[in-house]
C-alpha cells in the first residue's frame, strides 16, 4: 500500500480517485511514497529517499524543488488545463475592465453618498469620464497558446475580435484546438505592433520574466491595454508604470496585485483569482490524484515538468521502471542486464527529456532482486522500480 501526504486540503473529489485498497492518505506522515499539494512550500522539506512522486493541483511549481527532485528520481506533475476555463472567464472579465473602465467607474460611484444634487444627476455629469471602447472589431494578441491561450483565443473570436497568436512552442494539440480563425504570427514584434489588446498565458521562465518592458512596449500600438493572468515576474512593472503614466499604456489588468501597482492609475489588480473557483479546484485535484495514482501504481507519466511524458498499456507480466540520465548507451545497458536475468521484454518504451529520461519494460518471468541492483550497479541510473 502505498503511503500518501497531503499538504494543503485536496478537495475530496481528487482524493475519491485514490483507492482505498492501494493508498493510505497520511497527512502527517514522515516516509510518504508520493505528497500531493497545492501552495505549499516544499523546498526547506526534507524529501525522504522513499519519495518517488509530486503532484501539484496546480499548474505552478515554483514552490516545489524541481531541480533537486530531478537528480532523486523524483517525479513532478502538475495539472496543465485542470483551471483553464476559470482563468479564461477571468480574462473576459480582464478585457471589459481594461476597456470599460468598470472599476474606476464602480469606485467613483460610491462617492456619490450624501451628495447635495441627486445622484442620478451626478451620473450623468460625471460618466462621461468612463467611456472606453467596445471589443468587438479589435485585435487582441494571445501571447503563449497553452490550455489556457487557445481557450482565450478561441473566446475573442466569438465576441468579434481579430485575433493573433504567437507560441513558438506550440504543442499539436494546442494547434488542433486552436480556431481556422487565429492569425498567428511567427515572432513577436508582429503580434504586438498591431493589437489593440494583449493578454500573455506563458510561464516564468529565465527567458520570459521581465518580457514585457520598456523595449517591447516602445513596439506596441500606443494605448495598448495589457492583461497578465500568468505570472506577475512577466512584466517590469517599473516600465509599466512609467508607461501608463505617458499614456503608452492605456490599461493593465494583472492578477498579481504588488505594492508598486497599487493606487497606480490605470491599473486595475485583481487578488490572484485566476483558479479560485470550486470547480477548478476539483478539476485540479482529481487530474493531480490520477497522475499521482497511474505513476504509482504502473509507472506511467503524464504531465511531468521534469521528465518526459512515458505512457504504456499494462501487460499481465512485470514491470521495471527505470529513470535514468540521458546519454548514450542506456538502452543498450538496461535491456543487457534483463536479458541476463533470462527475462523475455515483451514490450519496451523510452523517452527523453533533456538531461533525464526514462524507460519501462514489460517482461514475462519473475524478475529476481539482482536484476534491480544490477541496474542501480549501471552509472547514470537514477531510480529502479519493479511494479
Amino acid at each position: 500500500m502505498y503511503q500518501v501526504q497531503t499538504l494543503n486540503h485536496i478537495s475530496p473529489k481528487g482524493l475519491e480517485h485514490l483507492g482505498a485498497n492501494l493508498f493510505a492518505l497520511d497527512n502527517e506522515g514522515s516516509k510518504p511514497d508520493g505528497i500531493l499539494v497545492r501552495s505549499a512550500d516544499m523546498h526547506n522539506m526534507e524529501l525522504g529517499p522513499q519519495l518517488l512522486a509530486v503532484a501539484r493541483a496546480g499548474a505552478g511549481t515554483n514552490n516545489i524543488p524541481v531541480a533537486d527532485c530531478s537528480q532523486r528520481g523524483i517525479v513532478v506533475f502538475n495539472t496543465p488545463g485542470a483551471n483553464a476555463n476559470a482563468v479564461k472567464e477571468l480574462v473576459l472579465a480582464g478585457l471589459v475592465l481594461s476597456g470599460r473602465k468598470i472599476a474606476q467607474g464602480i469606485a467613483w460611484a460610491q462617492t456619490l453618498i450624501a451628495q447635495t444634487e441627486p445622484v442620478a444627476k451626478l451620473v450623468e455629469k460625471g460618466k462621461k469620464q468612463f467611456v472606453g471602447p467596445e471589443l468587438a472589431g479589435k485585435k487582441l494578441g494571445v501571447i503563449g497558446l497553452g490550455a489556457i491561450g487557445v481557450k482565450v483565443a478561441n473566446m475573442a473570436t466569438h465576441l468579434g475580435m481579430e485575433v493573433l497568436g504567437y507560441d513558438p512552442y506550440i504543442s499539436i494539440d494546442a494547434a488542433w484546438n486552436l480556431s481556422r480563425s487565429v492569425k498567428h504570427c511567427v515572432n513577436l514584434s508582429d503580434l504586438v505592433n498591431q493589437c489593440d489588446f494583449i493578454t500573455l498565458h506563458i510561464p516564468a521562465t529565465a527567458d520570459t520574466k521581465g518580457m514585457v518592458n520598456a523595449k517591447l512596449i516602445s513596439q506596441m500600438k500606443h494605448g495598448v491595454r495589457i492583461l497578465n493572468f500568468a505570472r506577475g515576474e512577466l512584466v517590469n512593472n517599473v516600465d509599466l508604470i512609467s508607461a501608463l503614466k505617458s499614456g503608452r499604456v492605456g490599461a493593465y489588468v494583472c492578477d498579481f496585485p504588488c505594492e508598486e501597482l497599487l493606487g497606480v492609475e490605470g491599473c486595475v489588480c485583481l487578488p490572484h483569482l485566476g483558479a479560485s473557483t470550486p470547480e477548478s479546484e476539483e478539476n485540479c485535484a482529481v487530474m493531480a490524484a490520477q497522475e499521482l495514482s497511474d505513476y504509482l501504481l504502473d509507472g506511467n507519466i503524464r504531465n511531468s515538468v521534469n521528465f518526459p511524458s512515458v505512457s504504456m498499456p499494462r501487460g499481465e507480466g512485470n514491470r521495471i521502471c527505470v529513470i535514468h540520465k540521458n546519454v548514450p548507451g542506456m538502452l543498450a545497458a538496461i535491456t543487457d542486464v534483463a536479458n541476463k536475468a533470462g527475462l523475455n521484454i515483451e514490450n519496451m518504451t523510452n523517452k527523453s527529456r533533456g538531461d533525464y529520461a526514462y524507460t519501462m519494460l514489460d517482461v514475462t518471468g519473475l524478475v529476481p532482486d539482482e536484476v534491480g541492483s544490477g541496474l542501480l550497479a549501471l552509472p547514470d541510473i537514477i531510480r529502479v522500480r519493479v511494479l
